[in-house]
C-alpha cells in the first residue's frame, strides 16, 4: 500500500480504488470534522464529505503541489460544506439571530473549567450563522473580508456575528458555571 501522499495521489490519478480508499482513510476523519463545523446536520455533513471526496478525485489535476495536499483538500471541504450552509439558509431553516440574544446576561465570571468536548458541543448549538463565522474566523483563520466573500455577507455582518457568537458562548458558559457552582 502507498505510504506517501504523493504515491496516494498518483494512484488516485490512475483511478486505483485502493489508493482512493487509502486517501479517504487518511483524510476522512479530519475532513468530516470540517464538514461538521459548517453543516447544520450530521447527515448534511456526511453528504458534504462524500461530495468533497468526489471533487478531490475528479479535480486532482488542479492540485499543483504548491503547499500541502491536506490544506488544499481542507479548502475544498470548507467550500463544499459552505455550499450546504447556503442551501440550508435558502430553505429558511436558519435560527433567527434575535432568538439567540433572548438570554439573561448575568454578571460575573463566565466560566470555570469545561472539557473540550463540552465546548465543541456548545459551539455546535450556536445559531448556524454565528457558528459558521466563528469557525471560519477562529478555527480556519479566514479574515472578515474572506468570510464576507465566502458567505455573501458584508464584513460588518461577519464582525457582528463573530461578536455575538462570542457573547452568546460567554453567556452560556456563565450559566453552566453558575449552575455547577450553585450546587456546592
Amino acid at each position: 500500500m502507498a505510504d506517501t501522499i504523493d504515491a496516494l495521489l498518483e494512484g488516485c490519478r490512475r483511478n486505483q480504488p485502493a489508493a482512493q480508499r487509502a486517501l479517504y482513510e487518511r483524510l476522512g476523519y479530519q475532513l468530516m470534522g470540517v464538514c461538521l463545523r459548517y453543516c447544520p446536520t450530521r447527515e448534511e455533513a456526511e453528504d458534504a464529505l462524500q461530495l468533497t471526496f468526489v471533487k478531490l478525485f475528479t479535480r486532482l489535476e488542479q492540485y499543483r503541489g504548491q503547499g500541502p495536499f491536506e490544506a488544499w483538500a481542507r479548502r475544498i471541504a470548507v467550500t463544499t460544506a459552505l455550499n450546504a450552509y447556503h442551501q440550508h439558509r435558502q430553505r429558511g431553516q436558519q435560527v433567527e439571530a434575535e432568538e439567540a440574544l433572548d438570554l439573561a446576561h448575568p454578571d460575573g465570571t463566565p466560566f470555570d473549567q469545561m472539557s473540550a468536548e463540552e465546548l465543541v458541543q456548545m459551539i455546535g448549538q450556536l445559531p448556524l450563522g454565528y457558528r459558521t463565522v466563528l469557525n471560519l474566523y477562529a478555527i480556519e483563520g479566514y479574515s472578515h473580508a474572506e468570510i464576507s466573500t465566502l458567505l455573501g455577507i458584508s464584513e460588518g455582518t461577519s464582525k457582528s456575528q463573530l461578536s455575538r457568537a462570542r457573547r452568546l458562548l460567554e453567556e452560556r458558559l456563565f450559566v453552566l458555571a453558575s449552575t455547577t457552582h450553585g450546587n456546592d
